[in-house]
């Protein structure tokens, strides 16, 4: 008799607590500016001076997206002759400056408006920089000679590097800035390095062509 009262009392206990487990809460998606505590976060890129007349051309083609399309303030500060980002109260994700940020300076390393623009749309973009003298100290004509063959006549080695490896390459100088995915940012990287280092470009296409083959049957 005493395991039938406790064995009724255990049950209703077990049904109390059925009943009074509550209801498991539904928040909304925080933004930006609430997640930051009603701090407006900004970014401030510099604009090289050789890259002024360019961004004065190009204004509105990189306005136009960071303004409609990621919902960030975008302004250009005269004075201090830099470029000035801000989240808004309507801004849906709080990566967008960060991809606006990166847009920008990669239009200030060289890049085009319709190649920079990517890094807006897609996620596993970068930019990768590097210079002639990380890879091999050179002067004077092995210097001039080195972004010869980084260049090809025409500017043909430079394209055919881009095409096969899906990257835009910008050589400023002694400076070489990549852009595209990790995977043939580095391989363009490889190629870029063995020219430096004196390989002629028919060894460097042949061994691009087994490379990039191989990728194509990975994926």
């Amino acid at each position: 008799m005493a395991d039938q009262v406790g064995g009724a009392s255990s049950m209703d206990v077990e049904v109390h607590r059925a009943e009074a487990a509550p209801a498991r809460p539904q928040f909304a998606a925080l933004k930006p500016h609430e997640m930051s505590e009603g701090k407006v976060q900004f970014r401030k890129v510099p604009v090289p001076p050789h890259r002024f007349s360019p961004l004065k051309r190009c204004w509105l083609e990189i306005y136009t997206p960071v303004y409609e399309q990621m919902k960030i303030d975008i302004r250009m500060n005269l004075k201090a002759r830099r470029v000035e980002l801000k989240t808004r109260s309507d801004t849906p994700d709080v990566s967008n400056l960060q991809k606006c940020a990166d847009f920008v300076h990669a239009f200030m390393l060289g890049f085009d408006v319709a190649d920079a623009l990517a890094l807006l749309r897609l996620d596993d973009l970068y930019v990768d920089s590097f210079e002639i003298k990380d890879v091999k100290m050179l002067r004077g004509e092995h210097l001039s000679r080195a972004i010869g063959r980084l260049s090809g006549k025409g500017g043909k080695t430079k394209f055919a590097i881009e095409n096969s490896t899906r990257t835009r390459i910008v050589i400023a100088d002694t400076k070489i800035h990549i852009l595209g995915s990790f995977v043939n940012i580095k391989v363009a990287r490889d190629s870029l390095c063995s020219l430096i280092l004196g390989s002629p470009a028919g060894k460097v296409y042949s061994k691009l062509r087994a490379v990039t083959a191989r990728l194509a049957e990975r994926y």
